[in-house]
């Protein structure tokens, strides 16, 4: 290591003599005979010619790797039997000792005020910090960590280390806003991975300030609030005030003036003011549209003010539409097939209204306007939205078209009618016969046989 003490040992080298060892022939003693480089000192190293212990001899102070022409050192070693005389036979090998950095260097700014601009609402690198280190790049002792100190209580700015360069990557990660503030100073300081050594300190140089600026950006204009949500009944008259809109100019020095228009209004029933912003329907709201999801329609609306260049913002509109009583129940399940010889034959039928609570089910059930022979048949409500009417024995094979009422729970109630069409059919165990009603398509005519004809197979 860098900076050890005189006497520090660096290695121990070992030779061998085959000659006997109770003579002198293998008594071994050892030498430096080169040392490369040779500076700062021609002689860096002392080898014990006994024992083969290789230790340093210059001071700490000489023994600076920064200083040095190379951090690496070759040492020629001879050792030589007969203990050392002239007459003793030599064998030479090369130690290789390499001085480790430690962190004696504290890193340094290249100046101490950076300047940087940037403009409000964007994010990102704005500028690059530069230092200075002494130490081994390869190292934690030269590799850098910045810190913000004072200047960033919202904490829109981080800073991280360049791992190539070592320089501090100063970023925006909150957007700025220049109406807020225009200029923002940042205390930075930087220090080393490792620790530095005790008798090493940080001092001002590695510590910076960064001048930022703020440009002032053309803003869009903000809605207030959005989403926008008002309540509405379905089918308010054209012409109707859904309600006036608000937007902001974020840019408050410029005093510009803002337009609005329609960004996306899905079943086009709205216009908006382009001044004021008051919103009125130019169509009938309906609940039941197939442009609103839950209950809700969804409109979006643009304001755009004078800058130049102009710049907008989106606002969205939600409007939550109360139900009306204003479709009526239809029946579903008109068309079923029976035996003429069937027995305590029943056809279920149900009801939909497009419409919600209160204004669809429970629905009232009835026969409409039954005359002659058609009054034996009866209806009968199962629940709130399914009837059945009961069909008379001995039924000739034909079509029955029985008009079944209905009516929803509305306030006030609707009513609509529809023809319940019954085909009246021959049975066998292996035919299916109601050639007397072929309007009716075949494949209805086999399932609904399948499903009530069941008593007379």
């Amino acid at each position: 290591m860098e900076g050890s003490p005189t006497g520090s040992t660096v290695m121990h080298v070992t030779a061998f003599d085959a000659d006997d060892p109770a003579t002198d022939n293998a008594l071994l003693r050892y030498n430096i005979l080169k040392q490369t480089p040779d500076k700062p000192s021609p002689n860096m190293f002392f080898i014990d010619p006994d024992k083969g212990d290789i230790v340093t001899v210059v001071s700490p102070a000489l023994l600076d790797r920064e200083t040095m022409e190379s951090p690496k050192y070759e040492l020629i070693i001879e050792a030589k039997d007969m203990a050392g005389l002239d007459v003793g036979l030599t064998g030479t090998a090369t130690a290789t000792i390499i001085v480790d950095d430690k962190n004696d260097h504290a890193p340094e700014f290249t100046k101490k005020e950076f300047q940087a601009t940037v403009k409000e609402g964007s994010t990102g690198v704005i500028v690059n910090l530069t230092v200075e280190d002494q130490d081994d790049p390869a190292t934690g002792a030269w590799r850098a960590v910045y810190t913000i100190i004072n200047g960033n209580p919202a904490q829109s700015f981080e800073i991280h280390t360049n791992p190539e360069n070592n320089e501090g990557m100063l970023s925006v990660v909150k957007p700025l806003d220049y109406e807020i503030s225009a200029f923002h100073t940042l205390l930075i300081k930087v220090e080393n991975e490792d620790p530095l050594v005790p008798d090493i300190s940080y001092d001002t140089s590695s510590t910076a300030t960064v001048q930022i600026t703020v440009l002032d950006v053309n803003e869009g204009p903000v809605f207030h609030p959005n989403p926008m949500a008002v309540t509405k009944q379905e089918n308010i008259p054209i012409g109707s005030v859904v309600l006036t809109v608000n937007a902001t100019d974020p840019d408050t020095l410029q005093h510009q003036t803002i337009r609005y228009s329609i960004a996306k209004d899905p079943a086009d029933w709205l216009e908006i003011n382009p001044t004021n912003g008051t919103v009125r329907t130019t169509g009938t709201l309906d609940r039941e549209s197939p442009f609103v999801f839950n209950n809700v329609y969804t409109a979006y609306f643009r304001a755009t003010d004078n800058g130049n260049p102009p710049a907008t913002g989106t606002g969205t509109l939600q409007i939550t539409l109360e139900d009306v009583n204003d479709n009526a129940p239809t029946l579903y399940q008109t068309v079923s097939s029976v035996c003429e010889d069937a027995r305590d034959v029943k056809v279920i039928f149900g009801a939909l209204d497009k419409d919600i609570y209160p204004n669809t089910d429970p629905f009232k059930f009835e026969l409409s306007k039954q005359s002659g022979q058609d009054k034996v048949w009866k209806i009968t409500r199962i629940n709130n939205t399914h009837a059945q009417v009961t069909l008379p024995q001995n039924l000739k094979k034909a079509n029955y078209n029985i008009p079944i009422w209905v009516q929803d729970s509305g306030k006030p109630p609707l009513t609509s009618t529809t023809d319940l069409k019954i085909q009246v059919c021959s049975c066998t165990k292996y035919r299916f016969d109601c050639s007397a009603s072929s309007t009716l398509h075949a494949s209805l005519v086999l399932i609904f046989a399948i499903l009530i004809c069941l008593n007379c197979l």
